[in-house]
């Protein structure tokens, strides 16, 4: 009894001395625990701030931070969200408020599932071209009652069902075009949708991509009841694409002008402007569209812009030509552009712009000539002679490539210089009796002509009107 009695007391005491021991580890356990909790949720609380964790209705969510811009243009409220690399819709409540313009080219985007816009009622206008879309559900614009714009552009659209479209009826603007269009029997419906002449801005240039004998017609041209007339071989099943050797192939007709629609990327918000750069071009592409406010033309193989090029563009600001080996510029190439601010000839082969060339250019306020192998002549004269006359423009790159003598030097200086040395035809001549009267010399009407004369070339003066006769 007595030894049952010490082993239990021994017992408890080991169990006393124990216990600060256990106590502490649980603490310190507890205390880790608590403190990976606590910078989890910290650290999740912050990535909800920053918008990390997005809940997308189109597809899975992914961990990223769009960089989205949120700006209002005239009262409605713009979300850019290009070039972010996004594969997914974030959730409408990522914003501060419901967007009325939602702008998501150049991403990453490749399904758009039923319901992937709820929630964003007060949308006018959706870009999603330039992404990797190769379906859209039928539900996927649901709730979009409001949108007249919608542009899948440059994608990879095989196939769309008319279902997709009844989600929208004021949608008035349907760009569709640079998609691999399969025109068979499934595309039926959307092409009679195409085709009612109500929706003449829906699918404009749109074209099939296979099968083979339809490649390259518009859609808008299909005959809709030829698309579900099947081929059927001997047993009665559905035979694929055949050509028909009685009626081969006709090829496509080559363009001999470039499409600005088709060759060009467009983005209508906040203003319409066509990127163009980098498209291979050789000229400038026909149907600029009249409200267009910027082209980029830069990177390209234009060599020679001809008169009536931008004719239709009667809003451009700015047009950026630059990086193209052009060599000639024609009169009358830039007539119209009465409103044009900003205008990027740089880095082309140009020596001399002629007479005329910039007669249009009212209101031109940056203007750009670097890295083109311009030549002092007596043809560089014009462009001095016009840059004088429209003191508010900046321009920048004007130097002297040749002759030898002048190369680096200023076209500026080069003309001041020029003027200095009294060219030969505005030496006086011993057969004009005019010249041999004193009293004719330096009157007021000789010395404004003189400075006339300086400003402007020879070349260019126009013939006088009037002749001075002196009455003695």
């Amino acid at each position: 009894m007595r030894l049952t009695s010490s082993l239990l007391l021994a017992s408890l005491v080991l169990l006393l001395l124990l216990l600060p021991s256990i106590e502490m580890r649980a603490g310190k356990g507890r205390g880790l625990k608590g403190a990976r909790h606590k910078r989890a949720r910290h650290e999740l609380t912050r990535d909800r701030v920053r918008g990390v964790r997005r809940h997308s209705r189109s597809g899975p969510s992914r961990i990223a931070a769009p960089q989205c811009s949120e700006l209002t243009v005239s009262g409605d409220f713009f979300v850019d969200c290009q070039d972010q690399g996004l594969n997914s819709i974030p959730a409408s409540e990522t914003w501060s408020k419901q967007p009325n313009h939602l702008l998501f080219a150049r991403n990453r985007i490749k399904i758009l599932r039923d319901g992937a816009f709820l929630g964003f009622e007060s949308l006018t206008s959706l870009d999603l071209q330039q992404n990797h879309i190769s379906l859209v559900a039928e539900g996927a614009f649901q709730g979009l009652t409001r949108l007249t714009t919608l542009l899948l552009q440059h994608n990879r659209l095989g196939t769309l069902s008319e279902e997709a479209l009844i989600s929208m009826p004021n949608l008035r603007y349907l760009r569709l075009h640079d998609n691999p269009w399969d025109c068979v029997c499934p595309m039926d419906s959307l092409i009679r949708t195409l085709q009612v002449p109500s929706n003449r801005n829906l699918g404009n240039h749109a074209r099939c991509a296979e099968p083979t004998r339809l490649k390259g017609m518009k859609l808008k041209q299909i005959d809709p009841e030829f698309l579900c007339k099947e081929k059927t071989d001997p047993t009665g099943n559905p035979q694929g694409d055949q050509t028909d050797p009685t009626n081969p192939v006709q090829p496509i007709p080559i363009r001999t002008k470039p499409d600005a629609t088709t060759s060009c990327h467009t983005y209508l918000f906040p203003q319409v402007r066509m990127d163009c750069s980098k498209r291979g071009l050789t000229e400038v592409p026909r149907g600029i569209p009249e409200d267009v406010v910027h082209i980029d033309l830069s990177h390209n193989s234009i060599r020679h812009l001809k008169a009536r090029d931008f004719q239709g563009a009667r809003g451009l600001r700015s047009l950026n030509i630059s990086h193209n080996n052009m060599e000639h510029i024609d009169t009358g190439s830039l007539s119209g552009l009465l409103h044009l601010r900003e205008l990027d000839l740089s880095n082309n082969s140009l020596h001399s712009v002629q007479y005329g060339v910039l007669e249009d250019l009212y209101f031109l306020l940056h203007l750009k000539l670097g890295g083109n192998p311009w030549v002092c002549d007596y043809s560089i004269h014009y462009m001095m002679y016009w840059l004088r006359l429209h003191p508010g423009v900046r321009y920048s790159g004007l130097l002297c490539r040749s002759p030898l003598e002048h190369t680096g030097e200023s076209v500026a200086e080069y003309v001041r210089s020029y003027n200095r040395a009294c060219p030969k035809d505005r030496q006086p001549s011993r057969t004009d009796p005019d010249q041999t009267d004193p009293e004719l010399w330096n009157t007021a009407m000789e010395v404004q002509g003189e400075l006339e004369e300086e400003l402007e070339p020879s070349h260019l003066r126009a013939p006088q009107k009037y002749q001075i006769i002196r009455l003695s």
